[in-house]
């Protein structure tokens, strides 16, 4: 990752401290490579409760948070960066290792093409001016995990710079009450990953897996033009979809493939902007939101007590909610960044500067990456709620779940029920189902075709919705019947025969004057208990609308 002094710019949101216990303050924390030592039961200002407002009481002043992000995103490629090594999660420990990410003497760097294309993609879609002439450096500092005791990245000029990126955060209490927010991108910059240090405190002794070294990354840098922390983590999750239908990364971040690092800092409407602090590899959007709002907090709370915020690197204790400190930034580090003297500069072309007669497989025209750019998920919003009339917070949902939308297409294509009644399905019962059993969508033992099936039942009035409810039960224990055969062998089948149910109500009324007498009165309660009385009568089978229809003409005769 490279030092980049963000420029702060945006005051943002306004934060008021309006209630906090005392405690004692942070103390600088573990050196570099080692995890805090602090005990679960120590006090710490990091675990008493903060709140913050958005308006001011009297006589109290109000704060801007200020927040940018650094995202490092893993390529998605079969071999790293500058070696042909593979690149597979969960490999055993130091088995995806070359000469070069061991840093034995004498290797050399070999750019991979896809790296660079994955760059260039990633940067258009981002709105980014591509560089066409981009430069490679050498960024040092000593880390067990870090053989060569360098790292190539892209400081003085990246492959990519000044873009943007589109997000929207809930403004309201309803979740249709959605703003759009652009924030600004500075640069985006290719880089090799470092290796794993897995810390194994009882024997006090760390462990170096080298199979990461190497891996290509993009470290997307933003500028700080968010305030809080759920600007920050929608900002993110915006880019995760980017990036994943873009196939330049696959941004898991449960497994480390987006990992975000967070700037954040507090002041006085009108004064400087304070001092800010780190917060190190956050790999869940949930995580980043709370630990940005917490350190807002935490920042307020040691200036209001007049202590001072140090600049300084801090992690986030998920389980406690809170941020430690890691190590320190008062003194700059000199990574003495310098050309890397092993790369020529990185070349790209558009149609316009191609040289005559080069060889396809020898430059990256940016110009035939552009055109081949696939659909990103703001234009599939906005193609779901053209299409389909569905609300924008619906569209949110299909997206950012992994698999969603493809489900619902699948199911759109085979039935012939409205999409609304498809989307309802889909996001309430299929996805609540989903999340109860905390399955991904490509678990799910309902198959498009059934969930299809069902609705077309549904639709044609051959299940009443009740009917469906416990088809979808069954579909969903019992794997591999269908819709129909489970509606045929529970008898959930709603009556044809007018006659016959005409008949059941008419039953129904005589045995209950009084209810009847208060459906006469205007009662509204009294006809939805006849409804229910009828239902029972013939074991749910009955639709509810023809029931009230059937009941009404009768009362008016």
């Amino acid at each position: 990752m490279a030092a980049l002094m963000l420029r702060w710019s945006c005051l943002g949101k306004r934060w008021v401290l309006a209630c906090i216990d005392g405690g004692s303050r942070h103390g600088r924390g573990a050196a570099i490579g080692l995890t805090s030592r602090r005990k679960r039961g120590q006090s710490s200002v990091a675990q008493q409760p903060l709140i913050a407002v958005q308006k001011s009481r009297k006589g109290e002043r109000e704060w801007a948070a200020v927040v940018g992000l650094e995202i490092h995103a893993q390529i998605s490629s079969n071999s790293k960066l500058f070696s042909g090594s593979q690149v597979h999660f969960a490999a055993p420990p130091n088995s995806l290792v070359s000469f070069f990410d061991a840093s034995l003497p004498g290797t050399l760097p070999v750019l991979n093409r896809r790296c660079v294309e994955a760059a260039v993609m990633t940067g258009l879609a981002l709105n980014c001016r591509i560089n066409k002439k981009s430069l490679f450096d050498r960024k040092h500092y000593f880390y067990a995990d870090l053989p060569a005791g360098y790292q190539i990245t892209q400081q003085r000029l990246p492959i990519a710079v000044n873009g943007c990126l589109a997000y929207s955060v809930s403004v309201g209490k309803k979740p249709s009450q959605v703003s759009t927010r652009t924030v600004r991108i500075k640069q985006i910059q290719l880089e090799q990953d470092s290796g794993k240090s897995l810390h194994d405190e009882p024997r006090s002794q760390t462990l170096i897996d080298l199979n990461r070294a190497g891996v290509g990354l993009l470290e997307v840098v933003l500028e700080p033009d968010m305030s809080c922390g759920e600007e920050a983590a929608s900002a993110v999750r915006e880019l995760q979809l980017i990036l994943q239908a873009l196939g330049t990364s696959q941004a898991n971040m449960a497994e480390g493939q987006l990992r975000v690092d967070a700037n954040i800092s507090v002041h006085h409407p009108g004064e400087p902007l304070g001092v800010r602090t780190e917060v190190k590899n956050l790999n869940s959007a949930r995580f980043l939101a709370k630990a940005i709002d917490f350190e807002i907090k935490r920042q307020i709370h040691e200036l209001e007590n007049g202590r001072k915020i140090l600049n300084e690197t801090r992690s986030f204790d998920d389980k406690l909610g809170c941020t430690m400190p890691m190590r320190d930034k008062e003194g700059k580090q000199d990574y003495r960044f310098m050309p890397e003297p092993n790369l020529p500069p990185l070349l790209l072309y558009d149609t316009a500067s191609l040289p005559p007669g080069a060889d396809p497989q020898q430059v990256i025209n940016i110009d035939w990456i552009r055109e081949r750019l696939p659909e990103l998920p703001g234009k599939t919003r906005e193609k779901l709620i053209q299409q389909y009339g569905m609300l924008p917070e619906h569209s949110f949902t299909l997206l950012n779940e992994v698999g969603l939308l493809e489900f619902f297409q699948n199911v759109i294509k085979e039935t012939r029920a409205e999409p609304k009644k498809v989307t309802s399905w889909v996001l309430n019962i299929f996805l609540g189902f989903l999340k109860q059993q905390n399955l991904a969508v490509n678990e799910s033992p309902v198959t498009p075709s059934a969930l299809a099936e069902l609705l077309n039942l549904l639709d044609r009035k051959a299940i009443s919705s009740s009917a469906a409810r416990q088809v979808f039960e069954e579909l969903w224990r019992s794997k591999g019947k269908t819709p129909s055969q489970i509606v045929s062998e529970k008898k959930l089948e709603l009556m044809q025969d007018q006659e016959a149910l005409e008949r059941v109500c008419h039953t129904v009324m005589e045995g209950h004057p009084q209810v009847v007498m208060d459906m006469k009165r205007g009662n509204p309660r009294a006809i939805n208990k006849l409804i229910g009385l009828v239902r029972k009568a013939t074991l749910s089978r009955a639709d509810p609308t023809v029931i009230k229809e059937i009941l009404e003409r009768k009362l008016s005769s």
